[in-house]
Order: C-alpha cells, then structure tokens, then sequence
C-alpha cells in the first residue's frame, strides 16, 4: 500500500516532530513539515496538491473554497483547536473532505493578556530598550491597583482576566451583547453597557469569538470615547477591531496605547502601521503558542490521522 501523504503546515518554530509522537504513523504515512509561511493561493495550491492530509495550525493557512476545490487529493484536515472559522466546512462536506479538530489548553491566551497589560502599563518594552542603549528611567507607569478595567466577552479567557483583576485589586467591568448581571457578578464584575465601559475603562480588553456579529465591534466612535490614557489589549482575533480606526487613534494619540497580539492579516506584512507606531505593543500572535498547548495539539492531530486511517470516529468540526 502507497503511503498516505501527510502535511504539517506553519510550524513556525520547527518544534512539531518533537511536540509528539509521530512513530504510530510509520509505515502508514509519510510526514512533510513545512516551517515557512505561503500565503498567496496559486502558491499553497501548488504545495499542498500531493498530501491527502493536512495538519492544520489554528487560522494561519486559511483554507476557503477556491483552494478546496484545487486540491482533488485533499481528504482529511486536522485542525489544531476546537474550531477553525478559516476554514470553509461547507466546501469541505461538499468536497468529500473530513474536517476535525484537536483538544486545547487555554490559560495560554490568558496569560499572555495579562503579560501585555503588564508590559504595556509599565512601560516593560520601551525601558528595556533605554537600559540597553545605555540610558536610564524615562517613563512614569500606571497604577493597575484602583484602575478599571473593561473586559469584553466573558468567556473562559475573559473570567480568567476578571480573576486576575481582582488580585490586583482593580475594579471590574463587563460588557457583551448575551452577559447578563448574575454570570458578571458569578466572576466578580459588574455588567455595564457597551458605552459605558469604553468611556470609563482605564483598560479595555477583548475576548469574544469572531463572527459575523462581533466584527468590528470595536470602531471608530467606540476608540472616541474612551479616555487619552487608556490601553486597548486584544489577544482573541484582529478583526474585532477596525483596524484603520485603531491606527488612525494610535497615529493621533488619542488613546494612551494598544497591545496587540492578533491582526487584519497574519503574518503581519513589513511596514506595516502597526509595526511603526510606537505606542502600540505588538506580538505574533503567540496567545496560544505554548509547550502544553503545543503537545495537545500534535499529538491530538497524530490521534486523529490513526482514527481516520483506522475508519474510527474522529473529532469532527461542525
């Protein structure tokens, strides 16, 4: 029997073969891992024509229809994580393609949320760079004890968020479009209206699941009302801000600072904006990218390439 051709894609750090064993699948697969980024479609199509499976890194490859429909060899995809929502599972059923998903460690995300407030309330990145350039203090920080901070969406990351607030004994605020007063008040926050916590937060950070109906729920009026000195933090996904108006704010300093973790488009291109702009504090979208969180993942995917080579049930995305 051929063996099955499968491709572990975006492995940006090079660490997939060790996160995992891989040998279950000997002399039943053969492994490509792919440690750059390709992003234009012709491009990906030409890559992943040969593999039968792909090996998924959350949204970093998007796969819509016009590649589905490209790849006539392409028959199973395993994405890392619960859900994928760059991937088209429509096309995918149409297409006779078998689309599942992995388990998920998820402290990661909140962990590094609260990293960035640390880093970007203190100052942390630019007094680095004084003391290595030979300087000294040149900032003044701001107090977290007795600040609010406003957290949109109060999922799982979100209360993590509002846990943490409150060991720094900072007041807390939720908004979001289904929170009611009891699940705000079961996680120490007090329910607000949208306006309101824009325009009295001293921090504002987001953890809502993208949709349709969250996108760009941070806009050009809603950066208005908040204070010159509050900070805007998202680690959950790019388009929940208008990003355009994020810049235009940041160009004007018209709020005190972003921290950024995810964005309109991955990897974010050279030159752009947000790479310049000194008050936005920027990283490559590494919420998730943790060595808990990594294992789950590859070895999840090694698990769900047997199930399906076995004909078992796999963990499908809906």
């Amino acid at each position: 029997m051929p063996l099955i051709k499968v491709a572990v894609l975006d492995d940006y750090q090079g660490v997939a073969l060790r996160m995992a064993n891989w040998s279950s699948l000997d002399g039943r697969a053969e492994l490509t891992v792919f440690n750059d980024h390709v992003s234009e479609l012709d491009a990906v199509v030409e890559r992943l024509a040969p593999f039968e499976v792909v090996c998924a890194m959350r949204e970093r490859t998007p796969m819509g229809r016009p590649l589905l429909e490209r790849l006539p060899n392409l028959k199973l995809i395993v994405s890392t994580g619960a859900r994928n929502a760059s991937i088209d599972l429509v096309a995918a059923k149409g297409l006779g393609i078998t689309v599942c998903g992995t388990g998920y460690v998820n402290h990661g995300a909140a962990e590094l949320t609260w990293a960035l407030i640390m880093a970007a309330a203190k100052y942390i990145p630019q007094e680095h760079a004084s003391v290595h350039a030979g300087g000294w203090q040149t900032k003044i920080s701001k107090d977290l004890k007795g600040s609010t901070i406003g957290i949109v969406g109060l999922g799982t990351v979100g209360a993590s968020i509002a846990r943490y607030a409150r060991a720094f004994e900072m007041h807390v605020i939720a908004w979001s479009a289904n929170l009611t007063e009891a699940k705000a008040a079961e996680h120490g926050a007090r329910l607000v209206s949208k306006a309101q916590l824009f325009r009295d937060a001293d921090i504002v950070t987001l953890h809502l699941v993208l949709s349709e109906r969250t996108k760009r729920v941070v806009g050009a009026a809603e950066l208005a009302s908040m204070k010159p000195t509050a900070l805007l933090v998202n680690t959950s996904r790019g388009p929940l801000v208008d990003e355009a108006a994020l810049i235009d704010a940041l160009s004007k300093n018209a709020i005190g600072g972003a921290a950024l973790d995810v964005f309109d488009a991955e990897p974010l291109p050279p030159g752009h904006p947000l790479r310049l702009l000194p008050n936005a504090l920027t990283t490559p979208h590494i919420g998730f990218v943790t060595e808990q969180t990594y294992k789950v993942f590859y070895q999840d995917s090694v698990e769900a390439i047997l199930a399906w080579l076995d004909g078992r049930l796999v963990r499908r995305m809906n």
